[in-house]
């Protein structure tokens, strides 16, 4: 741990305030602490887990933390929580929009349930887009040279497709799309707009689909060509905090990928969210 001297000299979001949407656990859990150890005035937790996200809460302090109960794929839900957020604490700077599921990670093209492919995509798709407009037009509106940053993944990026994982490969493509329009449309007004796309990584999300840090190394070691490390949520919530700081100041419509230079497999059949 460094010394507190050092931490608060590489303090990089001294008075910001942001959101991070599926704050409760996994990736953005881990974001919110980065962003609360880095000097973020408030650090607005939003989930649909009350009692993860109220645990996150009591151990960052609520000094520095807010946790909002808010279903991402509506709309009325996400305007009124970025509302409070600027209501309550004058402005948004930082909008990371993290929150995402996973559906049976067996479903092909020609095996494809439509009723889990249209739940995913509502809250990996339309949830994103919802919290990017949102954030986007309270920062248009105070005039807030604001960063925004969603969550896609490597599936989506640098992997040929997937296997298997058919509407969670498509939604992030998605994602991918949404991040460089709108980093074209909002340029005008200061914002930025990047995207990070992690590789798998041990998460409540992963476990749920039986993809656990173990089976996760045991599948992608071999074919990572960065060796002695093993990605971790925290790499993750530090390629966002790039991201969102002013080390990235000129970059924007980016999609950064942390994957440890993970070679293209198509018969891989592993997500990340």
């Amino acid at each position: 741990m460094a010394h507190t001297g050092s931490v608060l000299s590489t303090r990089k979001l001294e008075g910001k305030v942001a959101i991070v949407t599926g704050g409760a656990n996994g990736i953005g859990e881990a974001t919110a602490r980065v962003f609360a150890d880095h000097g973020a005035r408030a650090v607005v937790i939003v989930d649909v887990q009350d009692e993860k996200g109220q645990i996150v809460l009591e151990s960052i302090g609520p000094e520095r933390c807010s946790y909002v109960h808010c279903d991402v794929s509506d709309e009325e839900q996400v305007k009124d929580m970025v509302d409070w957020t600027v209501q309550k604490f004058g402005q948004l700077d930082i909008m990371f929009s993290n929150a995402g599921i996973v559906s049976n990670g067996d479903q092909t093209i020609l095996n494809l349930d439509v009723s889990q492919f249209d739940q995913l995509f509502k809250v990996n798709v339309r949830g994103m887009a919802i919290c990017v407009k949102h954030a986007a037009r309270v920062m248009v509106e105070k005039h807030v040279k604001g960063t925004i940053v969603c969550t896609a993944s490597a599936v989506a990026d640098n992997w040929r497709g997937a296997t298997k994982l058919t509407d969670y490969a498509m939604s992030k493509n998605s994602v991918l799309g949404l991040v460089r329009t709108a980093s074209q449309q909002l340029g005008s007004h200061g914002i930025r707009v990047n995207c990070m796309s992690p590789s798998a990584t041990g998460t409540p999300l992963t476990s749920s689909i039986g993809l656990t840090s173990e089976v996760i190394q045991k599948v992608l070691g071999p074919f990572t060509s960065l060796k002695g490390i093993v990605l971790t949520v925290k790499h993750i919530a530090d390629a966002v905090l790039f991201l969102v700081s002013e080390d990235s100041a000129f970059i924007t419509g980016h999609d950064l990928v942390v994957d440890g230079g993970l070679i293209s497999i198509p018969h891989l059949n592993l997500a990340q969210n």
